[in-house]
């Protein structure tokens, strides 16, 4: 039977109990065809966010080898700063270098008041461009949201609808689980639950068609494959590397 959980209406008071270890590091080998073009990694820390605020970081880099250097060169870094407690997101920035493809963009969230600051880099006027916008409540970004996502009891035919604020935009983005596949993963074979964000937003690449995930079917949802039709082709993200530091 399908299950939809919305997150503006979940008891976020629970997420404290994680079961996404703090030290996690996950390297991923994107691969271009049959060209290993990069490496992508993902860590998930513990911080301390205005000396006073007990959050997660989230942490991913990508960056391309040299031979893909020259046929279109990526230094991509996005990060996010989660609330350990309440589970929503406090800071998130964005920076993409993909070829000629240049973007820095900023969210400062203020959830308990509902609203965040906006900063758009312009490379015209070299500042940043800022406006101030209203949130809803339980607003994540695009990696919190992702987080949030593997903290949830999935099964095949769940949908999950999320509060996603990100690039200036308030949206619900939903997640389908479409179903289950047993795959050959650094874990062995491994069965996974296939799941696909329906993004508004551009993420880790300037994307232009479907992102489906392939996630362990265990207490920590590892993510083990992705695949994403981006602006100059079909690649894939295979984890080749898991991390866990205390």
């Amino acid at each position: 039977m399908k299950r939809i959980v919305l997150a503006s209406v979940f008891c976020l008071g629970i997420m404290n109990l994680w079961s996404i270890p703090a030290g996690e590091k996950l390297t991923f080998n994107i691969k271009y065809g049959m060209i290993s073009a990069a490496t992508a990694t993902m860590e998930f820390r513990e911080i301390s966010y205005q000396d006073t605020i007990p959050c997660y970081e989230i942490m991913t880099r990508t960056r391309t080898n040299s031979f893909f250097d020259k046929i279109f060169k990526v230094r991509d870094e996005i990060s996010s700063i989660i609330d350990q407690k309440l589970f929503v997101s406090h800071r998130f920035e964005k920076i993409l270098n993909e070829g000629k493809y240049r973007q820095h963009r900023i969210h400062l969230y203020y959830p308990d008041m509902n609203f965040t600051f906006y900063l758009k880099y312009s490379r015209k006027k070299g500042e940043f461009n800022r406006k101030k916008m209203e949130i809803p409540d339980n607003t994540q970004d695009i990696l919190s949201a992702f987080y949030w996502a593997r903290e949830q009891n999935l099964a095949a035919g769940d949908s999950l609808l999320i509060n996603v604020t990100v690039d200036g935009l308030n949206t619900v983005t939903k997640v389908i689980v479409h179903g289950t596949e047993n795959i050959e993963t650094i874990f062995g074979e491994t069965e996974c639950l296939v799941i696909e964000p329906l993004l508004q937003t551009e993420a880790v690449f300037k994307q232009t068609g479907r992102v489906v995930i392939w996630l362990t079917n265990d207490e920590n949802k590892t993510p083990v494959k992705l695949e994403s039709q981006v602006i100059f082709g079909k690649f894939k993200a295979i984890l080749e590397k898991a991390e866990y530091k205390s």
